[in-house]
């Protein structure tokens, strides 16, 4: 704790103890050895070693400093009057600038080499070996709380990398969560120690394969029951690009969570379990397989890696004839939703537990011979955005955190900090004081970002997940009524004007209600119908009107696709995706 932060026993004491200090310092000051190098922290150690026990030249120069002061300080500790804290203010303040300027987190422990300088700063006390104790302890304590981000804070002159937003999609049970977690091991995330905690753990409750899927389920709940719930969110780096991973649940319960992760990704990962039964179960008409591909195609993402994962099972054992049934079974369909199968769509095996064919190639899969997962990712074209355009961020979530905290992805424009912006529809000014771009300040954002913006202006509870922000020189539309073409999955009766159902449009949710069928499309030429149906049905095209419940934000698919592409749902099924048109003004 800062020596600045507390206070001692009694001012009295403080102030008298100047008086003697003085004298005995002018004895002690003889003593030192002016001519030390400065002690440098060694951020890069491992683990906290005293730098008296390396061999090197040049460190034991920097160790004989602190050791000759303990040396000199243990003459000084009798005649100075004991204090409650370690070390000076000049030594914190000093300390600090050389974390400042040395450390990078992620390099070794979060206390390096700090224990010592305070350590060998102490004057004060029952004697410096007593407080090099204390500190000690108090060290350990401080390494075990504070846990620092894993990477490396870039340079401010390196170009910044490429952000993707990956979200992983698929049946229940299919392994998203434990790719996800073994991801984040294999690129340095998450550390060993805290998976064999997550190990050990699992292992009490009889789940011993879950542990992975911890790292991101970290909900109490997700992990007793091993579903996930909410989108969870990581971030991993590697050479080239910058990658969230978005882990949607695969319930049939919680679809909606699942848009609202999808509508939020650039890429689209599709977990298929490769194990007997299990892949039939999350392919026929109940399961969550054809469900996500269809709906991860209608938020907008244009590219699918499929994974066909749990090969090392044991009814599969890295076979080729299976892995081939599953891509023959899957293709048709993905193609039937829209993803071009030569360009969209790209397969690999893999196994989440064991984490093969992630990061390095499987010696049992000499038919696979194409890169593995992570190398794929990083060799994927560029994403071409544009920063130039209006500022538009459909926001997820929020919450209070010294202020107002909201959640979203930036999908066009760029933030900057100090910005003044507006958030629709209630046409709120607020002012952006902070910028989190995966958990690292920044100062300002391009599209494809994940960010977390901290405002001013407005308060937690006036925001909805759904509302926009938006710069005030190009606000978004807001409205009601909308006119917009819609494709009839799934539903087993006809649908007539008046039918109501769940509106799931970028990251909002709203009921809505189709007021009239405008006319019918042919599927095959494109061509309206000259007269109004008075009924639509399965498979079926059609422009209809629809109101929602509520006023919500919305753009034309043609000028904005991300904000005018939508889902309906109805009683836990997919029932129509659909464009919006036109934006129909409200009569005052």
């Amino acid at each position: 704790m800062d020596s600045r932060d507390t206070a001692p026993d009694s001012w009295e004491l403080e102030e008298d103890a100047e008086a003697p200090a003085a004298a005995g310092l002018q004895t002690a000051f003889a003593n030192l050895n002016v001519n030390a190098r400065p002690f440098v922290p060694n951020v890069n150690a491992v683990e906290f070693v005293p730098t008296f026990f390396q061999s090197s030249p040049t460190e034991t120069t920097v160790s004989d400093g602190p050791a000759e002061i303990v040396a000199s300080m243990e003459v000084v500790a009798d005649t100075v009057a004991p204090m409650e804290n370690g070390g000076t203010e000049a030594d914190m303040t000093r300390e600090e600038d050389t974390w400042e300027q040395k450390g990078e987190p992620g390099e070794g422990e979060p206390g390096g080499g700090g224990g010592e300088v305070l350590g060998a700063g102490g004057p004060c006390g029952e004697g410096a070996d007593g407080i090099e104790d204390e500190t000690m302890m108090i060290m350990e304590e401080e390494e075990e709380e504070i846990p620092l981000p894993k990477v490396a804070p870039a340079q401010p002159d390196a170009p910044k990398k490429e952000h993707v937003n990956v979200v992983f999609i698929g049946h229940v049970d299919a392994g998203k969560s434990t790719i996800g977690g073994q991801i984040m091991y294999l690129t340095g995330m998450v550390e060993k120690r805290t998976l064999e905690k997550y190990e050990r753990e699992a292992k009490e409750k009889n789940r011993e394969t879950w542990y992975l899927s911890w790292a991101l389920d970290t909900n109490q709940e997700e992990r007793d029951k091993g579903k996930t719930v909410e989108v969870g969110r990581a971030y991993f780096e590697t050479e080239k690009k910058h990658f969230t991973i978005l882990d949607a649940p695969g319930h049939k319960s919680f679809v909606p969570n699942m848009i609202g992760g999808a509508s939020q990704a650039d890429l689209a990962v599709l977990v298929i379990s490769a194990r007997k039964g299990e892949f039939e179960t999350g392919f026929e008409k109940g399961g969550q397989t054809r469900e996500h591909a269809m709906l991860a195609k209608t938020a907008g993402v244009k590219h699918l890696i499929v994974l066909v994962n749990k090969m090392d099972d044991p009814t599969v054992n890295w076979s080729l004839d299976r892995y081939e049934e599953c891509k023959e079974k899957l293709v048709p369909f993905l193609k039937k939703v829209g993803f071009n199968p030569k360009k969209d769509i790209h397969f690999m095996p893999c196994s989440g537990l064991t984490g093969a064919n992630l990061k390095d190639p499987v010696p049992d899969c000499p038919w696979y011979t194409g890169l593995p997962f992570i190398s794929h990712l990083d060799s994927l074209p560029s994403f071409t955005r544009s920063s130039e355009g209006p500022i538009r961020l459909p926001i997820v979530d929020k919450y209070k955190d010294m202020g107002t905290v909201i959640l979203g992805k930036l999908e066009s424009g760029s933030i900057g900090k100090g910005q003044t912006l507006v958030m629709m529809p209630n046409r709120h000014t607020v002012e952006v004081l902070s910028l989190l771009s995966d958990e690292m300040e920044t100062d300002d954002a391009v599209p494809g970002e994940n960010l977390k913006l901290r405002l001013k202006g407005i308060e937690e509870e006036e925001i909805l997940p759904g509302f926009i922000l938006c710069n005030a020189e190009n606000l978004c539309h807001s409205g009601r009524t909308f006119d917009a073409q819609i494709v009839i999955i799934e539903h087993k009766s006809i649908i007539c004007p008046g039918y109501n159902a769940v509106l799931h449009i970028h990251t909002c949710i709203e009921e809505v209600q189709i007021t009239a069928l405008i006319c019918l499309v042919d599927k095959k030429s494109g061509e309206k119908s000259k007269t109004r149906p008075r009924f639509v049905k399965q498979d079926q095209v059609c422009i209809a009107r629809l109101r929602a419940a509520g006023t919500i934000c919305l753009e034309t698919f043609k000028d904005f696709p991300q904000m005018g592409r939508f889902t309906l749902r109805d009683e836990g099924k997919t029932i129509a995706i659909g464009k919006v048109l036109k934006l129909v003004p409200e009569k005052d």
